[in-house]
């Protein structure tokens, strides 16, 4: 059995027509945003955040503080109960 290889990306890719492509960091994070945008025009309950036990307290906390603040939704879970 092979072992998977690993490709670090070393530019942002987007999606268009279904293929992805490169893409410039203003771009993409202009891309990001307009997701987010859309997604907090549906409610609240259009937006789930759901975060890993690997991760930091730090960045669970910063998750979360996200998801209920900036995009106003209280759906966060993370796999820390399993």
């Amino acid at each position: 059995m092979r072992k998977p290889r690993h490709v670090r990306l070393t530019e942002p890719l987007v999606r268009e027509n279904g293929v992805l492509r490169p893409a410039t960091w203003d771009e993409a994070l202009d891309r990001a945003a307009a997701g987010f945008t859309a997604a907090r025009a549906h409610g609240p309950s259009a937006f789930g955040m759901f975060s890993c036990s690997k991760a930091t307290n730090e960045m669970n906390y910063t998750a979360q503080k996200f998801a209920r603040v900036v995009m106003g939704s209280n759906n966060v879970d993370s796999c820390n109960r399993t």
